[in-house]
């Protein structure tokens, strides 16, 4: 399956934020547990400070792609530059912000916690957990 960056983008605004673009990738046909999506926002954009509800918790990476971001999630503040990336675990209040004088976009991914996958038996987990112990 194939889709055009822009197909199918929308504006919305999340949490009492500003209103962003934004992309679903694969909403339809992807069987995987997660959301794929794209934001853009312009400069001074916030997502809004929230928490996922106890009984529809949510796990969510953000990764900036361009531009400069901050990003709060308990209480700590993050200032992210493109290829930096964050995770909100469930039941944690967070928020995404440009900072920067330009659009921002962003990769989201999230969805329900489940367990822990033992990466092992693939060989990029192998190469990672070494990586991790130099």
């Amino acid at each position: 399956m194939y889709e055009p960056a822009g197909s199918g983008a929308f504006d919305h605004a999340l949490h009492d934020g500003t209103p962003m673009r934004m992309q679903w990738y694969f909403r339809k046909e992807s069987r995987l547990p997660v959301a794929v999506q794209t934001w853009e926002l312009p400069p001074g954009g916030i997502e809004g400070m929230h928490t996922h509800r106890a009984d529809a918790p949510l796990d969510e990476v953000y990764f900036l792609l361009e531009g400069h971001a901050e990003m709060t999630v308990g209480e700590q503040r993050h200032t992210l530059r493109s290829g930096d990336a964050v995770l909100a675990p469930a039941g944690t209040p967070h928020d995404f912000r440009n900072v920067g004088d330009s659009n921002a976009r962003v990769l989201v991914i999230w969805g329900p916690p489940g367990q822990r996958i033992d990466w092992a038996a693939f060989g990029s987990g192998r190469a990672s957990a070494a990586a991790e112990s130099l």
